[in-house]
């Protein structure tokens, strides 16, 4: 970039820097945003593909996750990740339709092609692409029903369609049963929910049907020494955040020991202020102890004297869990531990689970934290197992939160599309064109939807458009028959977060994307003197993803 001065060129960016503007770089970015979109299509929806991610150390990630796909991508060209951060806030946000949100966002940026081409300006387009998100959300608020904590039906339903296509196919209903309750079991007296409080262990081993859900804590250790009780009913729990061991001194201190009494007297000084401690936590009547720093090997011989069943290096996480479920107080002291600090629990007992002992705190009084534990044929199963699960449970609690609903299959871009094409005719001038664009790009869900089924794109979408013309709103697509159903009454739902999430990041990307007229890279002096982390492929340094011919979806799939 150099201007010219009195025949001197003068030179504005550093040499190497690279710069590409206007048009060829609105074009670059649309064509990696399209890319990235085109990488998650095919995981749409109940009769999606997975993807096999294998990174550099060889290890394998097989899901249907989109954000998960995303995050394992390592992209290159900026625009596409900025199409990353897309799903990442839909995952952070609501957990579930981070495909959704990026096939929407890709196809939106496809249709602006169309009207750049007319000589529509990007300003325009912009304003457009916001009254129509804006529209959207009033349009999505009125197809929206209610739902409450209790309705245990459409809650099932929610966490089924959430985990559908995602490995869990055969067992989903009793899946979605136990993401139900764990999600209800965990709901604080205001209504929210906070998913943090319901622990999912994986355990490979047995099959999906084998998991199963724990009405209390299962912590992943064992108890510390063999001849402590395996089994503890109506347990007593202490939780202490303090090592029982000999603390040492802060400063450097220097003991003199000129005879072996003295130092047989101070070694028995240790051992008794040891028994002490551990008498001082078997008087509260604690007949179970979770410790989440060390324990000296000695008291851990005096603990199992006084039957008290001990985990150490308990996680913090966990503590706070076990706070929750067992109703008790985490000490930070073990001279001020009083039987009031204790929480009850019907049975404390460590078992094997596949090949690990694990503990399992169960039988709470009124558990607000609960465990999940799943189980599969192979690592892979379980992994995806847990992505499904975590998804069923952010939504579920979404659901409870937010306590609205809609029909999933497609059935609201449908409607959503009719909507807008009657609104665009009341705006006129050119941001009616951008208004009918975003219409259009809402329509990609269900295509896509019929397109990974192996259904004809064009016959699903005229079939669905004339049954939402009839006034059916939550007609959507059947991916077993094909044909239109109403989801409300199959039971094809979603909370209305997701849709509005996804719509809303979707537009406020493609609409960023789309306001970029220029690309400057600066040189980081990598390999070949190209700009640091753009790989060439184009003239303007954009690579990234294969140069301006060849950017399709080639370097992804």
């Amino acid at each position: 970039m150099a201007g010219q001065f009195g025949g001197t060129p003068i030179f504005v960016l550093r040499e190497g820097s690279q710069r590409t503007a206007g048009r060829e770089a609105q074009r670059s970015n649309i064509m990696a945003a399209k890319a990235v979109a085109g990488a998650v299509r095919t995981t749409l929806g109940p009769k999606g593909m997975d993807k096999m991610m294998v990174d550099t150390l060889g290890d394998v990630v097989v899901t249907n996750d989109g954000v998960t796909i995303l995050k394992e991508m390592d992209i290159e060209h900026p625009a596409a990740k900025m199409m990353v951060e897309i799903a990442k806030t839909q995952d952070t946000e609501v957990g579930d339709g981070t495909t959704t949100a990026v096939i929407l966002a890709g196809e939106l940026l496809k249709q602006s092609e169309d009207l750049l081409d007319q000589d529509i300006h990007p300003t325009v387009i912009a304003a457009g692409y916001r009254a129509a998100a804006d529209k959207s959300m009033e349009i999505l608020q009125s197809l929206a029903i209610d739902v409450t904590a209790d309705d245990d039906e459409l809650l099932k339903n929610i966490a089924i369609t959430a985990m559908t296509g995602k490995g869990s196919q055969s067992s989903r209903k009793s899946l979605a049963d136990i993401a139900v309750r764990s999600v209800q079991a965990v709901m604080d007296e205001d209504g929210s929910v906070d998913i943090d409080n319901i622990t999912v262990e994986k355990k490979v081993g047995g099959s999906i049907a084998d998991t199963k859900i724990v009405q209390g804590v299962v912590i992943d250790k064992d108890r510390l020494h063999p001849s402590m009780p395996k089994k503890v009913t109506g347990a007593r729990i202490a939780l202490l955040n303090a090592a029982v061991e000999i603390e040492k001194t802060e400063i450097d201190a220097k003991i003199q020991i000129t005879s072996p009494h003295q130092l047989q007297a101070f070694l028995d000084q240790e051992e008794k202020m040891l028994k002490e401690m551990v008498d001082r936590i078997s008087a509260t009547g604690a007949n179970v102890l979770f410790v989440q720093k060390g324990i000296d090997d000695l008291a851990q011989h005096y603990l199992a004297k006084a039957g008290i069943y001990t985990v150490r290096r308990v996680k913090k996480s966990d503590m706070e869990k076990l706070a929750r479920a067992t109703g008790g107080r985490v000490v930070t002291s073990i001279h001020e531990i009083s039987k009031d600090d204790l929480g009850a629990a019907g049975l404390v007992e460590e078992r094997k689970v596949s090949d690990e002992k694990m503990t399992f705190v169960e039988e709470c009084n009124n558990p607000k934290s609960v465990s999940i534990i799943l189980h599969g044929g192979t690592e892979h199963v379980v992994d995806e197992l847990d992505r499904a699960m975590e998804d069923a449970l952010r939504v579920v609690g979404v659901a409870i939160e937010n306590k609205s609903l809609v029909a999933g299959g497609g059935a609201p871009e449908i409607e959503l599309a009719l909507r807008l094409r009657a609104y665009a005719s009341t705006v006129g001038g050119r941001e009616q064109l951008a208004i009918e664009s975003f219409a259009d790009a809402m329509e990609i869900i269900p295509k896509t939807l019929a397109e990974n089924a192996g259904l004809d794109q064009i016959d699903t979408l005229v079939s669905l458009r004339s049954q939402h013309e009839k006034g059916i709103k939550s007609s959507g697509l059947d991916m077993e028959a094909g044909k239109p159903v109403d989801m409300m009454e199959v039971g094809v739902l979603e909370p209305l977060k997701v849709k509005t999430q996804a719509i809303s990041s979707a537009a406020e990307a493609a609409v960023m994307i789309l306001r970029i007229d220029d690309v400057i890279a600066s040189r980081s002096g990598g390999p070949d003197g190209m700009p640091g982390g753009m790989p060439g492929g184009m003239p303007g340094g954009m690579g990234g993803m294969g140069g301006m011919g060849g950017m399709g979806g080639a370097d992804f799939e």
